[in-house]
């Protein structure tokens, strides 16, 4: 039993080492997990999902606004801020990233950029989702053997 606490424990190690080391996670991230503990032990998949729900409405406000036939580039850099602020909180680094990209062709009135960089933001909120989705797997797997998740310092 212990050898399959012990590969479990490696694959979680090893998947958050990738999710750093690929730019989709920060240290924020990190921050949020020290939160968790016995009292909350659900706390960052409860964050994370809360995170996906906003996005999820976020992402579609931006898209609504980017199709009207006169963009409020105004409104678009607000929901791209919010959007940033959320990833940020959460230590989801690439959204961030990109949204401070998104503002700054708000901010050039560049709609094709904009259109652009929408792509790209849901490609990489998807993957992300996907990501998060095989992470709390992987967290999931090492309970139900009885271990506790590592921590990442």
């Amino acid at each position: 039993m212990d050898d399959v606490m012990d590969l479990q424990r490696r694959k979680f190690i090893d998947y958050m080492t990738s999710l750093y080391r690929e730019g989709y996670l920060d240290d924020q991230f990190t921050q949020l997990q020290k939160l968790e503990d016995e009292s909350s032990p659900n706390f960052v998949k409860e964050i994370v999902t809360l995170f996906f729900q906003d996005s999820d409405k976020l992402i579609e406000n931006l898209a609504k606004a980017l199709q009207h036939h006169v963009v409020d580039f105004n409104q678009v850099s607000n929901h791209a801020h919010q959007l940033k602020g959320s990833s940020s909180s959460v230590g989801a680094n690439k959204i961030k990233n990109i949204c401070a990209m998104f503002r700054g062709y708000c901010e050039e009135k560049n709609h094709d950029a904009c259109l652009a960089c929408l792509q790209t933001l849901q490609h990489e909120y998807n993957v992300l989702k996907n990501k998060f989705e095989h992470l709390f797997k992987l967290e999931h797997d090492i309970v139900s053997i009885g271990g506790t998740i590592p921590t990442m310092d």
